[in-house]
C-alpha cells in the first residue's frame, strides 16, 4: 500500500466518521483509530512501518521509521488564535518560499505583509503561481517547507492582520 492509497483511505474514512478501521493484505497491516483532534495510522509490513498523524481539518503528515522504533506519541495541535487569517494553496503543487534557489524567502516568520505582496510559489504543470497576502499584517507561522508536495486548501500562513 503505498501513500496515496493510503491518504485517500484516511480521507474516505473522514469523510464516512468512521472511528476504526483494520486492514491485512499479505505482510502489510493497516491499522487506523479516529478520536480527538488526530487521526493515527498504522502501517506495518515485515521491516518498516509508516506513522501517519491526520488532523481532523488537514492533511496527513507522513512519517517513515524503521519498524524496531515504537510510533512517536501525538501531540494535540497548538491552540490556533482566534484572530489569526489562514492563507491557504488554491492549487495543488509544489512549494516554493523563494524566487529562485539561493535567494532569501520573500517572507518569514515575523516579517509584516501588505495585501499583494507575495508570500510563495506554487509550481503547478510547468507554472509558477504567486501566492498573494489577501491581508496586511505579520507572519505569525509558515505551515509549509520549500520544496514540498501540498494540496488544494492546504495551510500555507498564519497572518496576524492589522487593526
Amino acid at each position: 500500500m503505498n501513500q496515496k492509497e493510503l491518504k485517500e483511505l484516511i480521507e474516505f474514512l473522514i469523510e464516512k466518521d468512521i472511528a476504526e478501521f483494520e486492514l491485512e493484505r499479505g505482510d502489510v497491516k493497516v491499522k487506523i483509530k479516529r478520536g480527538g483532534q488526530h487521526t493515527v495510522v498504522q502501517a506495518r509490513a515485515e521491516v518498516p512501518y509508516v506513522a501517519v498523524s491526520v488532523p481532523q481539518t488537514g492533511q496527513p503528515a507522513v512519517a517513515v521509521s524503521p519498524a524496531a522504533a515504537p510510533p512517536a506519541a501525538v501531540e494535540p495541535a497548538p491552540a490556533v488564535e482566534e484572530n489569526l487569517h489562514i492563507v491557504k494553496s488554491p492549487i495543488v503543487g509544489t512549494l516554493y518560499e523563494a524566487p529562485s534557489p539561493g535567494a532569501p524567502p520573500f517572507v518569514k516568520v515575523g516579517d509584516t505583509v501588505e495585501v499583494g505582496q507575495v508570500l510563495c510559489i506554487v509550481e503547478a504543470m510547468k507554472l509558477l503561481n504567486e501566492i498573494e497576502s489577501d491581508v496586511a499584517g505579520e507572519i505569525v507561522k509558515k505551515m509549509g517547507s520549500n520544496g514540498q508536495p501540498i494540496e488544494y486548501g492546504q495551510e500555507l500562513f498564519a497572518i496576524r492582520p492589522k487593526k
